[in-house]
């Protein structure tokens, strides 16, 4: 009975000691592959307290920039005062020289148009024709006037000049200019505004590239036939001499010792009129004559804008005693910027000619400049 009880307590013994050698040892795990580390930064000790971590900025997307619009390339255009034709489709003509005018409306291939000047840009902008036509207003369409300065009776304009404008307020284009006195045909009124048929003298502006006129036919020159006068033959007989009549009055005639004196009255010899000979040709009138030679003059001044928004071009030399224009100043190429000499003192020299429109100022083609200051003038602009 011991032995077997010895035999039990030593099984139990055993089992216990496994089960404590199964439960303590751990199963053996795999070394870890380590990449070799790099050499640790050597630690500089120093006294200056640490700065904060500078945050992480984060870059922005580049946004694409628009494309710039392409410069038109024009072909130069030479356009005269006259008659011209539209060579395109729905053409806009416009309050002003340049995009920044509104569109009035539309030409269609083939409509005529008249020609009142060509208007080249200085610094057109992108995309902007740089030539222009100043042209009359085409027929049909109306512009408007400020109420305010025409007699609504007598339907006539009261004020020295009045704007005509493309809209019914002051931010339209200007679109010509009436005259005091001048009469107005009322379409309609808006406000203070009234529309109004548009008078002869109204203009727009198309782009010239879109008009074309036809060459001038050259008209042959006949020299002039002078005609010469042939001596005449015909002689004219001699006057018949004129004999003195007497003057003496005859003795008297005594009558009864009665001196009687007779009234005796001297003729009147007539008057000789003098043959004329009628086979003279008559005087020939020479009518091709050419024209007279260009006025070119010489003129001391000082350059500033034009101060009306239809005169003739965009510069006027004036004396800065009076502050009265002398000349206004055109440029006959492109070449030459009169925008530069604006508030100079100059001596300028060109052909000098008289616009339709301004009879009181002379055009001048300018040919020379001579700049004598850039020292404003003193005296008042108007």
């Amino acid at each position: 009975m011991k032995t077997n009880c010895w035999l039990i307590f030593g099984t139990m013994l055993a089992t216990t000691a496994v089960a404590q050698v199964n439960t303590n040892k751990l199963p053996e795990i795999p070394a870890p592959v380590i990449a070799a580390p790099s050499a640790p930064a050597p630690v500089v000790v120093t006294n200056a307290t640490p700065k904060k971590a500078a945050p992480v900025k984060h870059k922005k997307k580049a946004v694409a920039k628009p494309v710039a619009a392409a410069k038109i390339v024009e072909s130069p255009v030479t356009l005269l005062p006259g008659t011209a034709t539209v060579n395109a489709d729905n053409v806009n003509f416009r309050g002003q020289a340049g995009l920044k005018g509104e569109a009035l409306g539309h030409l269609k291939k083939g409509d005529a148009v008249t020609v009142i000047a060509q208007i080249n840009l200085d610094k057109p902008k992108t995309g902007e024709p740089a030539q222009w036509a100043k042209i009359a207003l085409p027929a049909g369409l109306k512009v408007w006037v400020n109420s305010k300065f025409v007699d609504t009776t007598n339907k006539i304009v009261i004020t020295k000049k009045l704007n005509l404008r493309a809209g019914p307020g002051e931010n339209y284009s200007v679109l010509g200019v009436l005259e005091k006195g001048a009469s107005i045909s009322e379409v309609t009124s808006k406000g203070d505004w009234t529309q109004i048929e548009a008078p002869t003298n109204a203009f727009a502006f198309v782009a010239a590239e879109f008009l074309k006129q036809e060459a001038p036919v050259p008209v042959p020159v006949t020299p002039a036939v002078v005609e010469t006068v042939p001596a005449t033959t015909n002689t004219v007989a001699d006057a018949a001499p004129i004999v003195a009549q007497p003057t003496t009055i005859p003795a008297s005639i005594e009558t009864n010792n009665v001196s009687v004196a007779t009234n005796v009255v001297a003729p009147v010899p007539a008057p000789v009129v003098p043959a004329v000979d009628t086979n003279v040709a008559p005087a020939v009138i020479e009518t091709n004559l050419p024209p007279p030679p260009p006025r070119v003059v010489t003129h001391e001044g000082f350059v500033r804008s034009s101060v009306s928004l239809v005169a003739p071009t965009y510069f006027e030399l004036y004396d800065p005693a009076t502050s009265v224009a002398i000349n206004y100043l055109s440029s006959p190429t492109t070449n030459l910027n009169l925008s530069r000499y604006n508030g100079l003192h100059i001596v300028v020299t060109g052909e000098e000619g008289l616009d339709a429109r301004w009879q009181d100022t002379p055009v001048l083609s300018v040919q020379k400049i001579y700049v004598l200051s850039t020292n404003a003038p003193s005296a008042k602009k108007p």
